[in-house]
């Protein structure tokens, strides 16, 4: 006799949502990896483009913290971003030994030709889901966001 899945007499254990959070983490990693990789870019170098997007002119340890990866990393990574032009070190005058990070216009070309690319894979991400169900999640997604930094900090 052939038993199904779904006609088992006990039931699979719970898929927590740590596991859920991250199965999605990973789908989202890889696919935005391919995209980003048609410009040369990984997912991580990509985030901290458009850290730098949202806020210019910040130094290498916030980058770092806003892109989630380490200082080391970060530090890596911003050689490679200036080597290729897409983001530009200035000496902050507050404090001699800080470089503030910004974007080149080299670097808004390139993730400006990302954005659409990016929309449409979260678009279809988000295909089964209504407006509703969107804005519930987007507030759900901010609050468990709140509250792990919360824990994180201490």
């Amino acid at each position: 006799m052939n038993i199904h899945r779904d006609e088992r007499s006990e039931p699979e254990p719970t898929v927590t949502m740590l596991y859920l959070v991250k199965e999605v983490e990973l789908a989202v990693r890889h696919l935005l990896d391919q995209i980003v990789g048609t410009a040369e870019l990984t997912s991580l170098q990509y985030t901290a483009l458009t850290v730098l997007e949202r806020q210019p002119r910040v130094t290498a340890a916030a980058l770092a913290r806003n892109s989630f990866v380490r200082a080391q990393t970060m530090a890596q990574m911003i050689s490679y971003l200036a080597d290729r032009g897409l983001v530009r070190r200035e000496a902050d005058i507050a404090n001699r030994k800080h470089f503030l990070l910004s974007l080149t216009d080299e670097g808004k070309r390139v993730v400006d030709s990302l954005r659409g690319p990016v929309a449409s894979l979260e678009a279809s991400m988000l295909q089964a889901l209504n407006d509703d169900d969107k804005g519930r999640l987007r507030s759900s997604l901010q609050e468990c966001r709140i509250a792990l930094e919360a824990i994180r900090r201490g």
